[in-house]
């Protein structure tokens, strides 16, 4: 056998020898969550990205396949924007938040229930998953209430009630579909639109979505992807771990500030509900949500209850 044939040979035995550290450094998450409930979700630039994409199909269908039963919850306002600008459609924003009349509802429902929902399902199903599309309207799911803003008028400092249309948030969630799906071998991807006491659609933010659907449910972790590494201190660092008063304190001194603070009420909200834990990881990079639960220092923060 040659020099280079060798060296080859003992390259190829280093990375057999890695591969079976991280299973075998593995094998406890796997049975400590085995026939447990992770909520999972999904958006950002992990979502706009192909090689992501696939990992994180990827990453799914291990989760089924060790014992861990995932549910995937989406998110998708970038497309629901661009297919608005293509339709030229109208929006405004109060806080963030899309006023969403009946023309912008039938949008949102057709991009997130349609072709982002598919999209995701398809590519769990191509790496060997047995993944199905919902929304929060599919049996009855998800109940929805609409959402209302206060705002003060600058003027006359009377705070004045905004109508955001058909924006809502989750009123009642009916986990007796999902319960079916955690005795089978089927993932269920669920697009954030929930349905009114009328029948009526309604685009539900896709943290807050994941957030009740995992209370709902007794998840036992709530993990949202995201395009930053975690919460970081005033120095730029990750905190890897933080409790409610943490969390809370945080948020008064401005270290936790902007879209941050809806992310970490959403699983503060969830952990107070009776999820074990709730996880703000980034989905920037590949195979997060592996690293997150099989590793001992996780890839994100994590977000439990005070201590007794």
């Amino acid at each position: 056998m040659t020099e280079k044939k060798m060296a080859d040979l003992e390259e190829q035995k280093e990375i057999w020898f890695r591969q079976a550290r991280t299973l075998s450094q593995a094998l406890p998450y796997m049975r400590r969550y085995n026939g447990k409930t992770f909520v999972i979700k999904y958006g950002g630039h992990a979502m706009g990205d192909d090689k992501l994409a696939e990992s994180f199909a990827h990453d799914i269908v291990l989760l089924k396949q060790v014992g861990i039963n995932p549910i995937v919850v989406h998110g998708g306002g970038p497309q629901i924007g661009k297919m608005l600008e293509r339709l030229q459609i109208q929006s405004n924003f109060v806080d963030g938040l899309r006023v969403t009349d009946k023309a912008t509802v039938e949008v949102a429902e057709m991009v997130l229930s349609g072709s982002i929902n598919k999209s995701i399902v398809a590519n769990i199903n191509r790496v060997g998953g047995n993944a199905v599309g919902l929304s929060g309207k599919d049996s009855s799911l998800v109940l929805a209430a609409p959402v209302q803003r206060a705002k003060k008028d600058p003027d006359s400092n009377i705070e004045k009630v905004i109508d955001l249309g058909y924006v809502g948030t989750p009123k009642k969630v009916n986990p007796h579909l999902l319960e079916v799906f955690e005795k089978s071998d089927v993932i269920p991807v669920i697009a954030p639109i929930g349905q009114g006491e009328n029948g009526e659609s309604y685009n539900i933010n896709a943290d807050t979505m994941a957030g009740a659907i995992a209370a709902a449910v007794g998840a036992e972790r709530l993990l949202l992807l995201t395009d930053v590494a975690g919460v970081l201190d005033t120095d730029g660092n990750l905190i890897t771990e933080m409790n409610e008063q943490d969390a809370q304190a945080l948020i008064d001194d401005g270290t936790i500030h902007g879209g941050m603070i809806p992310k970490i009420e959403t699983c503060l909200e969830a952990v107070d509900k009776g999820v074990g834990a709730s996880v703000i990881i980034d989905g920037r990079v590949e195979h997060a949500v592996l690293l997150e639960i099989f590793t001992e220092h996780g890839a994100g923060t994590l977000i439990q209850r005070d201590p007794a």
